[in-house]
């Protein structure tokens, strides 16, 4: 039976050049392992959470809804109904949109329930799904992003 042209001509050294290298391997084995470890130590050990955002009080909050349209469209509307932006690009709000729905599929809520954006005293902006509990850091994501949910917030037509 004739073996195939290109396998017959890739001899024993060039096939070792084309393999990832044993100490990579090694290496990616050690770092998994390491991973693991440390996760399996801190969920033991009852070990507090670091990098947690400081918990504040509620200065201003606003209940919204958002309605994604497209992959990027999307509506902003008041809990009365009222459209506050119909947007065919919603850039951040799209991420934000798609993150809460995806929450929601996730924990099987029904519908389309009013989200929260909240500022905090200590200058935090957030995004709340009182319905999952999902929530989003937007001061997080650069000044631009979070301008765009405080002017939702801002902005009481």
């Amino acid at each position: 039976m004739p073996q195939h042209p290109v396998l017959t001509q890739i001899s024993g050294a060039d096939r070792e050049r084309e393999m990832i290298p044993r100490t990579l391997l090694l290496g990616m084995l050690a770092l998994a392992l390491a991973s693991l470890a440390i996760a399996t130590f801190s969920a033991l050990t009852d070990r507090p959470h670091v990098g947690v955002p400081a918990a504040g009080k509620v200065i201003e909050a606003r209940e919204l809804i958002l309605e994604g349209v497209s992959a990027q469209a999307v509506v902003v509307r008041d809990i009365d109904g009222t459209v506050l932006l119909d947007l065919p690009h919603g850039g951040f709000i799209t991420v934000i949109q798609s993150g809460m729905e995806r929450a929601r599929q996730v924990a099987r809520v029904p519908g389309n329930p009013p989200m929260r954006v909240v500022r905090y005293d200590n200058g935090r902006l957030v995004a709340e799904d009182p319905a999952t509990g999902w929530s989003a850091e937007l001061y997080a994501f650069g000044q631009d992003n979070k301008a765009a949910f405080e002017r939702l917030l801002t902005d009481k037509k």
